[in-house]
This record gives structure tokens, C-alpha cells and sequence, in this order.
């Protein structure tokens, strides 16, 4: 081998994977970046696409942007000057002040989400926005908020999951909704692949991951909460409820009865589409249990994804799946399961003012209002890419005297349309700690290399921010060092050298059950099938067996999931990426392409009454009948048209927390 590995760091990106790296410099002092033969969830191998990416782009001087930028073209043009840093910085500062001094500081809005997932990078800016009184578009409310409101109402927390090294106790696992083969590639070659639990998959789509498992159950979108009640159905016929522990940790079994005893396989199968035989097979082998309860997120993008979620919630608790190895539910371990102080990394008691918040499905309707919105800073996220309504979003960040600030790593289409642009720092150039959302694990990031050009890290970024506006909270200048000493503190470590040292550990040496004590959030203390929160809340008491209606007339249900080659709109604009993606592409299944008159390989239109593009028809049996397939999400200006699969979301919200439904949009497909 001629490289030698010389840092050893930890992937922070939006996956459940959390994966080891191993920074390689061959003898001419070029960068390599590996896998960590060393870490238990890479085992040597990165994701293909981020093996790509973080060799290509991420080190690629002519790819990432290098110094802040202040526009001299159009908005939307993407034509820049290069300024210093310190003009920059007084740029935003005085506009900042001016805009607070008369609009309020509720004028100034920031989005951001999952560009980077570390702790210092992801949490550190929301000091500045709390002490500054900035307002917030929802930032789970594009991806995962109506999941969180629902398991709340009935578990009283949505981020408590269970502990993957449980797998090897479990009988069964049931991922419903998740595609690990796009969007966790090492839980599905290895986690799902090597457990002697039987596997099964609920998804619309025939993916990898359902290719593979024991069982994979195919529902109509839409039809998840009724299959859920048809798995009650056959778990209370088959005697596979546990009732000592509905009778001693739930609230409102009796008024399910009636639901449940409705859900028949036959009425299941007419609901779903998914046959009684399979229905019944499923009910068996995840009552015979224990079992693990994966929850997708993409299953909660949908018009009724809250009440999806709180149906197929269900499961384990009437199955008593909670308390004893190999049992448990897992949307997304957060931080606080591991012991982070959510509150000293955000540190909301800067705030002086009542905090506003808007959903990202209304986010046009926001910029267009120059009274509510005068400045917007978009910083992790790229809006342009992955927001709906993508072509009216787009005419909205180019009014004139809306001040837009982008920070990014590169020259996204959100950054085209910014007035002042910063260059963000990329993980692989500074320390942070990176907490898996899968795993009960923390790692330690460590910079492997020196930030290109002039780029920053968030959170010194926005140090810099708060000193020229005049701010003194010690809070907003407490170092990195300090920050990760206290974080390694938090989970039971000396320090973030000694976490340096390890890499990734485990919070616990053995795996720990999930909800030992059997005490919940709820205002019960129990699980509340019935919840008078969620009814207060305007919502039904119990979850309920719906289905969707199925679309009218020729339209199609479009799902647009991860992208095998991206993460989420991340990776497109490296040159090796874009050649495995190709011209976008839409699925549909060999019935609906004939009554179309439709071959594989032809140019075909997806439109709708928000927007009209036009993609490559791939024909293939893994979608149900009905059903129109194109995966998320690339950057508009890359494509020819300049119209993403976004384009096409008209921003519905789900029942649940005015969160995305983007699974439920309909299209029409057509010959070109």
C-alpha cells in the first residue's frame, strides 16, 4: 500500500450509518479518504457514492467555494466577486441591524437541516439565532416533524429507539417504510444480512432490501394503517397479544376493538392489495417475537402520515415489545438517549423574544411577503433542490430586497441566488462529535486536512456574526475545544481526546433495553392508544385504519425516494456522481406503461398542475400498478430543463405537524 493513514474520523451525513474513515496521504501528499478497516459499521468500505464524492468534490478546490462572495449579477444568476471575510461579515451585521431596527428581529428567518449532522456544526448557529430573535422555518417539517408529533402522542417521545445490538436477541425485524439499500447501505448488507432474525419489509417499492428479505409485503401508498389493523386483526386472533401488558402500561385498548376486528385479511388485502396469506404470515412472525420495529421515515410522508405512524406504532406495544432483549421500536436515537444536553448546545435562554416558526410547505408564501420576511440565511440546506413548489420557490429568493445569506460548501442553486455567499468548512477540516441516529453510539470527527481556501466552520462562522453585531453572551464565543470537552463529559467520557483516541464507542459497553422502567412521556405515564392529547389537538383518539383514495382517472401516485447515488440533494455536482445518475429517470409498472401506449427507454412527460418535466421511462414490476416512481433529489441547474422531481410537489402537508406529504403527490405520464 503506498498511502498511509494518517487520521482516523467519522462520516457525519444524514444516514443511519455513522460510518468510520480513515484519511490516507500517498507519498506526492495527496488526500485519500477510506473506509476504517477498524469500524464495526464500515468494516473497510465506504458508501460508494460517499467514497466518490469525498475523493472528488469535497477535496476539489474548483468545486467548493473558497471565499465569501457578494453578487454582482442577478439574483438567480449565480455571478459573484470575491469579498474578505471581514467585509462580509460587516455586510450581513449592518443589514442584520438595520433589518431588526425596523421590521423586529422576527424578520430575519433561517433554514437549515442535515448538510452536516455533526454536534458543533449543526447545533452551535442556533446560539446566534436565539440571542439575535431570528425566526425559523420548521426544519423537520420537510422530512420527518409529522413522525415525531405522532409517536409523541402516543409514547411521549420520538427519539428514545431501540438499540441495534439487540438484533441478535430478535426473532424478527420489520423495517416498514425505510430503504436501507439507498439510505443505510451498511445496516442492509450487514445488519439485516447477518441477523438470524427473520426479516420483513413493508414498502410500496421492490428495493434491495425487500428484494432480500423473508418477507415483503407490498401495500398500496397510502394503505399502511390499514395493513397495520389487519396485523392486529391476526396478532388478537391468533392469541399473540400480550395482555398483562396492555392492562398494566396502555391506555385505550378497548376502544381499538372495534377497528380491529373489522381489519380481516380479506377487508385487509381489498384495502392494501397485499394478500391475506401474507398478512397473516407477518402477523405471526412478528407476534411470535421479540421483535424490532424499524419506522422509515419516508412511510410519514404521506397525506395521513401521522396516523400511519401512530397504527403501526401499535405493534409493539400490543405485543408487549418493550422491556426485555430483542423488543423495541426505532424512528430516531437522538442525542438525549445518549445523554447530550440538547439545551447547552442550542442554549435557548438567549432568546428574548417568542420564537417564530413557518413550515417549509408555506415557505413561498413566506418570502413573498416583504413584511414578514427581510432577510433569510439558508446554511445546511439546499431550498432550491429539495423544498416543493420548486419553480415558484425559485422567483421568490430572487425579489430584490429580500437579503439572503447562504453558507455552503459549494455553489448550489440556493447559493445562486443569495446576496452575500460564505464558504463553509467541510467535516474532513475541523473536530466535532458526530452522535448516529441508528446506533447508541458517539464518535469523535477529526480534522484530516487544512479547509480549502478561506471556508469556515459553522460555528466560528457565526462567532464572527454575533461579535459584529455587538453581542457579549459568553455562550456565543465559547471555543470548540470547551464545547467537546463538555459533550465528551456528557457521555461519561474524560474528554474529547480520549473519545480521539477510541474513535467510536459505544454509550454502553452491553446493549440496553428500551424503556426499562416501562415509564413513558405521556401525561398518563402509560402508551396511549387513546390520547386525549392528539383529540385536544383536533385529531382522532385513536389511530385509525385509512386508506387513501386511490388516484382518479389515469393519474398515478408519484413516490420520489433516496437516490442510490445521492444524499438527499448532496453529491450531484461531482462530474463521476453525475455520470452514474444519467438523465432522470421515472419507473412505472409494465400494466400502467402499456395502457399508456409507453416502452422503456422513451422520453416521457410527469406533470401536474405545478409543474410539467420530462424524464427517461423505465418499466419494471417492483411498483404496484398505479404507481410512478422517480427518485429524489438533484440540483435543478444540472438538468436540462431546470426542473428537479421536486418541481412537481405542490408542498400538501400531512395530517401531522404541517410536514411533508411529498409522497402523496399524483402525476400524469405521456408520451413526449
Amino acid at each position: 500500500m503506498t498511502e498511509k493513514i494518517i487520521i482516523k474520523t467519522t462520516c457525519p451525513r444524514d444516514c443511519y450509518d455513522a460510518c468510520g474513515i480513515a484519511v490516507a496521504k500517498s507519498p506526492d501528499g495527496r488526500i485519500k479518504v477510506l473506509g476504517d478497516p477498524d469500524h464495526a459499521v464500515s468494516r473497510g468500505a465506504l458508501c460508494g457514492k460517499c467514497a466518490i464524492a469525498y475523493n472528488g468534490a469535497y477535496l476539489d478546490r474548483n468545486a467548493r467555494l473558497t471565499s465569501p462572495l457578494r453578487r454582482t449579477g442577478p439574483k438567480g444568476s449565480g455571478r459573484f466577486e470575491p469579498i474578505g471575510w471581514d467585509e462580509a461579515i460587516s455586510t450581513i451585521a449592518d443589514r442584520f441591524q438595520a433589518i431588526a431596527a425596523t421590521q423586529g428581529p422576527e424578520a430575519i428567518w433561517h433554514t437549515h437541516y442535515t448538510g452536516t449532522c455533526s454536534a458543533i456544526a449543526g447545533s452551535f448557529p442556533q446560539r446566534f439565532f436565539h440571542r439575535l430573535g431570528a425566526s425559523e422555518v420548521d426544519p423537520d417539517s420537510i422530512c420527518n416533524a409529522a413522525g415525531h408529533a405522532a409517536l409523541n402522542y402516543l409514547y411521549g417521545t420520538s427519539t428514545d429507539g431501540f438499540d441495534p445490538r439487540m438484533a441478535k436477541e430478535a426473532a424478527c425485524i420489520l423495517v416498514w417504510g425505510a430503504n436501507p439499500s439507498a439510505s443505510a447501505p451498511h445496516r442492509h448488507k450487514h445488519w439485516l444480512q447477518e441477523t438470524e432474525a427473520k426479516v420483513i419489509v413493508v414498502d410500496p417499492v421492490r428495493h434491495e432490501t425487500a428484494a432480500i428479505a423473508d418477507l415483503h409485503l407490498q401495500p398500496f401508498p397510502g394503505s399502511d394503517a390499514a395493513l397495520a389493523y389487519g396485523i392486529l386483526h391476526v396478532l388478537v386472533a391468533e392469541k399473540l397479544v400480550d395482555e398483562a401488558f396492555i392492562r398494566s402500561h396502555t391506555v385505550g385498548w378497548e376502544e381499538l376493538q372495534a377497528h380491529i376486528a373489522k381489519a380481516s385479511p380479506s377487508w385487509t388485502e381489498g384495502a392494501t392489495g397485499v394478500p391475506a396469506g401474507d398478512i397473516v404470515a407477518a402477523a405471526k412472525l412478528y407476534g411470535s417475537g421479540p421483535a424490532l420495529l424499524w419506522l422509515g421515515q419516508g412511510l410519514q410522508r404521506q397525506p395521513m402520515g401521522g396516523n400511519v405512524f401512530r397504527a403501526v406504532s401499535l405493534l409493539p406495544a400490543v405485543t408487549g415489545n418493550f422491556a426485555k432483549p430483542g423488543a423495541g421500536l426505532l424512528y430516531l436515537n437522538g442525542g438525549g438517549r445518549r445523554g447530550i444536553d440538547g439545551d447547552y448546545l442550542e442554549t435557548p435562554h438567549l432568546r428574548r423574544n417568542e420564537r417564530q416558526t413557518v413550515s417549509h410547505m408555506d415557505l413561498v408564501s413566506l418570502l413573498r411577503d416583504g413584511n414578514r420576511a427581510g432577510a433569510l440565511i439558508t446554511w445546511n440546506i439546499n431550498i432550491a433542490a429539495s423544498n416543493p413548489r420548486q419553480a415558484e420557490l425559485r422567483d421568490a429568493l430572487n425579489r430584490d430586497d429580500l437579503f439572503h445569506v447562504a453558507i455552503d460548501l459549494f455553489p448550489t442553486d440556493t447559493v445562486d441566488h443569495a446576496d452575500i455567499v460564505l464558504p463553509a468548512a467541510s467535516f474532513l477540516e475541523f473536530d466535532d462529535l458526530v452522535l448516529s441516529y441508528f446506533d447508541l453510539t458517539v464518535s469523535a470527527q477529526v480534522a484530516a486536512t487544512s479547509a480549502l481556501g478561506l471556508a469556515l466552520p459553522n460555528q466560528e462562522i457565526f462567532r464572527r456574526l454575533a461579535r459584529a453585531m455587538g453581542f457579549t453572551d459568553a455562550e456565543l464565543f465559547e471555543s470548540d475545544e470547551e464545547i467537546l470537552n463538555n459533550l465528551a463529559r456528557q457521555v461519561g467520557l474524560e474528554s474529547f481526546a480520549t473519545l480521539k483516541l477510541k474513535g467510536t464507542v459505544q454509550r454502553w459497553a452491553e446493549p440496553v433495553l428500551q424503556f426499562p422502567d416501562l415509564q413513558f412521556g405521556t401525561a398518563s405515564g402509560k402508551i396511549e392508544f387513546a390520547s386525549a392529547a392528539a383529540e385536544a389537538d383536533g385529531y382522532p383518539r385513536i389511530p385509525m385504519p385509512s386508506v387513501d383514495p386511490h388516484p382518479s382517472g389515469s393519474k398515478l401516485r408519484l413516490l420520489s425516494p433516496a437516490s442510490r447515488w445521492l444524499m438527499n440533494s448532496s453529491y450531484h455536482n461531482d462530474p463521476k456522481i453525475a455520470a452514474k445518475l444519467g438523465p432522470e429517470h421515472v419507473m412505472l409498472h409494465p400494466d400502467d406503461a402499456k395502457a399508456r401506449g409507453l416502452e422503456a427507454g422513451a422520453k416521457v412527460s410527469v406533470s401536474n398542475a405545478t409543474a410539467s418535466i420530462e424524464m427517461i421511462l423505465d418499466v419494471a414490476p417492483l411498483v404496484p400498478r398505479g404507481v410512478a416512481l422517480a427518485a429524489k433529489s438533484r440540483w435543478p441547474k444540472l438538468i436540462p430543463g431546470g426542473l428537479s422531481v421536486n418541481a412537481l410537489n405542490p408542498g400538501q402537508k400531512s395530517d401531522m405537524a404541517e410536514s411533508s406529504s411529498v409522497h402523496g403527490i399524483e402525476v400524469e405520464v405521456a408520451s413526449v
